[in-house]
């Protein structure tokens, strides 16, 4: 099979450009059906883990701001303030803490182990 036959890398990689919204005048000439379909498919599946990126961000920061301070809090002040529960789920969404509450969390209770 020639690469002619099957999907090219290179056109994909320019097509989602394209997509991401890059310059339409980039997109090599004679993009395939296949070409164009596994672009879509890249595109839309990156889309959507970044969605869920941004939702397991927001519920993380929903469960570390429970509580409003006069003073910004630092991040071992608002690791006091969390419930048991709290602590457990911030675990599952380790990945989506921001880097200061990552730190915090792994020096108090250590990286979780699924990350």
């Amino acid at each position: 099979m020639s690469e002619s036959d099957g999907v090219r890398p290179d056109v994909v990689d320019a097509i989602v450009g394209v997509l991401r919204g890059g310059d339409p005048s980039t997109l090599p000439a004679g993009a395939t059906r296949e070409e164009k379909a596994a672009a879509k498919d890249r595109y839309l599946s990156e889309f959507l883990a970044e969605r869920s990126k941004r939702d397991r961000q927001a519920q993380a920061w929903e469960l570390l701001l429970t509580r409003s301070y006069d003073e910004p809090p630092t991040w071992a002040r608002i690791f006091d303030d969390l419930s048991p529960e709290a602590v457990a789920e911030l675990g599952d969404l380790y990945d989506a803490l921001p880097a200061g509450a990552q730190e915090e969390y792994a020096r108090r209770y250590g990286t979780p182990s699924a990350v």
